[in-house]
């Protein structure tokens, strides 16, 4: 079961990828969709077995690399985290798959798209059942190269190329300290799999080596590497400028993407390696602060962004930061229960912002929107929910999820806990702000689009309506549901060994325990931003208007994302286009081409045009020549002969 769980993704793309032109459009579409399909029923089966059941598997497949002592298997670890993600990744993936048979109806290439989602998936399932470090890799590789595949899909579109390259060029920066990182583990530990690294671990504590002088911590410095390859994949505060361009891909791109598993990859790689970060506190920290900060950032970038499907991908930046600073306080299953309940809530608002974009001509601008409320209820029900479920509003999933977290922070009692406790707090009510500003700006007010675009506006056919249904199901008992297992009073039994905490590591049991207001100040904080946001934009539409003008600054600087892509462009881009530029001019074409290859062309041209002149035509030029030759000739023999 759990080979099918893993490989069926990969068959599926092999024969749409390979075989689309036999199978054609429908054929390619029923087999991935079929396979994917079956893959996510068999996940939640493994759920129920493994997380539930409390019964772990290791499928190990064939011995992958055997060089000397460096002995590495092809291994499946299906623990209760792996079932998490198996779920998360394999649900959100075929209802994706299922909803781009209707988004993607008019496309052209609809075999090669089917066959990069299935690709994108069997790669993210390679990387959340690996048993070893280089099996982790080359998920993780192999998603960077689907989600730039995907990217760029429509590769006609220079923006869609451009920002392809970029989220490949960005997460390869991450990737660098990721492959860095599993060097030095394997340096230290001698092994790259998980229990060996496990089982050593304490034995390093308070071990450090000379690097320039200086005695640095051994495993700070492994764990840090390692969280830069997840500030990469995951979008974190300085790495994180590839996400909002990667909207340039279709919407199901986004989605799968961005929602739900490339980006998780990060946080699921940190919760994987608990039993190392649990014993460097420093790097713990580095990753709360990094978290915290880029929640808060992500979610003041969100409040200007006038395109819907960026202003959900900011929410989903400023989400992966609440992930991120519940592992750094030590709350792992906190953190992944968020990870969980985002998935659904987060897909239903992409694959719905999806359903107004294929209902408004392709229209991604929200200032050409509103008044769609009448056009698209389904549509508007599904985004509503998806709404309530984001800012936190009581009984919905990220009502229990997200508080968690904030309260997880909280009760860590650190001064990076409460900085990342106020951060978690601001970003609540930010979030509640952009959130209901889509909603509002897209389907309430007066229609602002032209009359030939609000004429053609229509609802979207069932099989792109199906996975908003079942996304809101989740989006709606996800926290519920899952609660007392994930972070309740069942945890310990639901995650058995999958997630490791030391004894001196009580947040689990702590956040339970915060005060009344701590508890009370998300809440609060999404009703401020509701009641701002609908002031603004339902109550008094002039004021936005208004502040822009008076705060122009401010504006732009929100607008221009703080300016990060011109910075890096300053600091990064130009410098290395000037480098560049320099050794093709000189290096390449004056020393390399000039002194090899073409200097050594133009020699022989040059000596063959004098030996040309030689070719006169005239006997006595020839006599001359062999005179001087014999002259030449004899001279050799005689002075030679000598010796």
């Amino acid at each position: 079961m759990y080979v099918l769980i893993v490989f069926l993704p990969l068959l599926a793309a092999l024969l749409a990828g390979l075989g689309g032109r036999q199978l054609g459009d429908r054929g390619s579409q029923i087999v991935t969709c079929g396979a994917v399909g079956t893959s996510a029923i068999l996940s939640w089966v493994a759920l129920l077995q493994v997380a539930f059941g409390n019964a772990p598997v290791s499928v190990e497949l064939f011995t992958w690399i055997a060089s000397g002592d460096f002995n590495v298997s092809w291994s499946l670890r299906i623990d209760s985290l792996t079932a998490v993600m198996l779920v998360v990744v394999n649900t959100v993936s075929a209802l994706v798959h299922i909803y781009s048979v209707g988004y993607m109806s008019h496309d052209p290439h609809k075999p090669r798209f089917m066959a990069y989602l299935s690709l994108f998936t069997f790669a993210m399932l390679m990387l959340v059942t690996s048993d070893n470090l280089l099996q982790m890799y080359f998920g993780w590789e192999g998603v960077g190269l689907a989600s730039y595949l995907l990217i760029g899909f429509w590769y006609k579109k220079p923006t869609a190329n451009a920002a392809a390259i970029k989220a490949f060029v960005v997460n390869r920066v991450g990737d660098f300290g990721f492959a860095l990182g599993i060097m030095g583990i394997f340096y230290v530990f001698g092994s790259i799999s998980f229990d060996t690294i496990f089982a050593a671990a304490p034995d390093q504590v308070g071990n450090t080596f000379n690097f320039l002088g200086l005695e640095v911590d051994i495993l700070t410095t492994l764990c840090l590497l390692l969280f830069l390859g997840a500030m990469g994949k995951s979008a974190q505060l300085g790495l994180h400028t590839w996400l909002p361009d990667a909207m340039e891909g279709p919407t199901p791109v986004s989605a799968l993407i961005h929602a739900a598993t490339m980006v998780t990859a990060g946080v699921f790689m940190v919760a994987r390696l608990s039993p190392v970060f649990e014993y460097s506190p420093d790097a713990l920290a580095v990753v709360t602060v990094v978290g915290a900060s880029t929640a808060l950032f992500a979610a003041t970038v969100g409040l200007v962004q006038n395109d819907i499907k960026r202003v959900i991908a900011y929410s989903t930046c400023s989400q992966l930061g609440y992930m991120f600073f519940a592992i750094g306080v030590g709350a792992y299953p906190v953190a992944i229960f968020h990870l969980f309940t985002h998935a659904f809530f987060k897909a239903l608002l992409f694959l719905g912002s999806g359903s107004v974009i294929h209902a408004v001509s392709d229209e991604q601008d929200m200032r050409k929107m509103g008044g769609l409320f009448r056009h698209i209820k389904i549509t508007y029900v599904m985004m509503f929910i998806g709404t309530l479920a984001l800012t936190g509003v009581p009984f919905f999933a990220g009502y229990y999820s997200k508080d968690a977290v904030i309260e997880a922070a909280f009760a860590a009692g650190s001064g990076v806990g409460q900085y990342a406790f106020w951060c978690g707090v601001g970003a609540a009510v930010l979030t509640a702000f952009y959130s209901w500003r889509l909603m509002f700006m897209t389907f309430h007010g007066t229609p602002r689009a032209d009359k030939e675009v609000m004429s053609h506006v229509h609802e979207s056919p069932f099989v792109m309506l199906f996975p908003l249904y079942v996304l809101a199901v989740g989006a709606v008992f996800a926290g519920w549901f899952f609660y007392p297992y994930m972070v309740g009073e069942h945890h310990v039994a639901f995650w058995g060994d999958a997630i490791v905490m030391l004894e001196s590591n009580q947040i689990m049991e702590q956040f339970h325990h915060v005060p009344g207001w701590v508890i009370a100040a998300p809440l609060v904080a999404g009703v401020v931003g509701l009641l701002v946001s609908w002031n603004m934009y339902i109550r008094r539409p002039d004021i936005p208007v208004q502040l822009a003008k008076t705060h122009s600054a401010l504006y732009q600087f929100l607008l221009n994302k703080w300016y990060f892509d011109e910075l890096y462009d300053f600091l990064f881009v130009r410098p290395s286009r000037w480098l560049g530029t320099q050794f093709w001019n000189i290096g390449d074409t004056r020393i390399i081409d000039g002194l090899g290859p073409n200097g050594i062309a133009a020699r022989v041209v040059d000596l063959a045009k004098r030996a040309a002149l030689l070719q006169s035509g005239y006997v006595y030029h020839y006599a001359f020549a062999m005179l001087i030759g014999v002259a030449l000739f004899v001279s050799y023999f005689f002075f030679a002969g000598g010796h």
